[in-house]
C-alpha cells in the first residue's frame, strides 16, 4: 500500500485529492492549520474508504513546525511515495502600489517557502528508497502575469521553477516531479485573496462555470496512473470558458 502526504489538505484541492486518493486505497498523511476541519476529513476518510490516515495540524510557513511533524512520523507512515504540495494561498487583488506587504509575506511563506521545507524534508527520504513522486500544485498564474497579482504570480513563477529544478536533481534517484497549473476553481481561494469578502469571491467566476475541486483531484489521479516508465511534466488546466489568465468568455 502507498503513502501519499498532502499539505493544505483541509479544504479544495487538498481536501478533493485526499478523498479520491483514499478512494485508490492510498495510506494518507494529511496536514493543515484548522483542526477541526483536519479531524472532520479524517473520520470521513476513514469510515467511507477504510483509510489509514495520520492527520498533522501545523502551519507550512513555520520551518520548525514542518521539521517537528515530520520527524515524529510514526514507522509505519515513514516510507512517503507520493507528496501533493498544495498548501497555498493569493492574499490580495490590488496594484503593487496600493498593496499590502503582510499579504506578500503570507504569499511567499505559503507559497514558496513552506513548500520548500517540505520538499526539503520529505526528499531524503525518497532519495533512499529510489523512488517517489512529488506533484507541486502550482497555477495559471505560475505560467502568466495579470493585472493587480504581481506577487501571487511571482510565487507561483517559483513554484513552476522549483519543479523544473527538482526534475533536473532527482531524476537520477528514479524521482518523478509534476505540476498542475489551474485556472479560476471554484474553491475558497477567491474568498481567502478578498479577506473573507463573499460577494468579490463570487464575481470571480459569474458568467462562466469554473473548474471544480473534483477537476484537480482527476488530473492527480491522471498523473499518478501512468505507467512506470511515463512521467507528466506539467499540465495546465483552465475552465473552457478562460482563454489565459485575463480574457474569459462569460454568459
Amino acid at each position: 500500500m502507498k503513502t501519499a502526504f498532502i499539505s493544505g489538505a483541509t479544504s479544495g484541492f487538498g481536501r478533493a485529492i485526499a478523498i479520491r486518493l483514499a478512494s485508490m486505497g492510498f495510506k494518507l498523511i494529511i496536514t493543515g492549520r484548522r483542526k477541526e476541519r483536519l479531524d472532520d476529513l479524517t473520520s470521513l476518510l476513514k469510515t467511507e474508504y477504510s483509510a489509514e490516515v495520520l492527520a498533522l495540524c501545523f502551519d507550512v510557513r513555520s520551518n520548525e513546525a514542518c521539521t517537528s511533524a515530520i520527524q515524529t512520523l510514526p514507522e509505519e507512515f515513514q516510507t512517503i511515495d507520493l507528496l501533493i504540495n498544495n498548501a497555498g494561498l493569493a492574499a490580495g487583488a490590488s496594484p503593487f502600489d496600493q498593496s499590502s506587504l503582510i499579504d506578500y509575506d503570507q504569499m511567499i511563506d505559503t507559497n514558496v517557502k513552506g513548500l520548500l521545507y517540505i520538499t526539503k524534508l520529505i526528499v531524503p527520504k525518497m532519495i533512499e528508497q529510489k523512488a517517489g513522486h512529488i506533484i507541486n500544485i502550482s497555477s495559471i498564474a505560475g505560467i502568466e502575469v495579470y493585472p493587480n497579482g504581481s506577487v501571487y504570480c511571482a510565487s507561483k513563477h517559483a513554484v513552476n521553477a522549483i519543479t523544473k529544478g527538482l526534475r533536473l536533481d532527482l531524476i537520477k534517484y528514479g524521482i518523478k516531479v509534476s505540476s498542475i497549473s489551474p485556472g479560476m476553481a471554484d474553491t475558497e481561494f477567491s474568498l481567502v485573496r478578498y479577506h473573507g469578502n463573499q460577494e468579490m469571491a463570487n464575481a470571480v467566476y459569474k458568467g462562466l462555470i469554473p473548474l471544480s475541486a473534483d477537476d484537480i483531484a482527476d488530473t492527480v489521479e491522471f498523473i499518478i496512473s501512468r505507467p512506470a516508465h511515463v512521467c507528466i511534466n506539467d499540465i495546465q488546466i483552465n475552465p473552457a470558458q478562460q482563454a489565459n489568465t485575463y480574457i474569459s468568455h462569460r454568459n
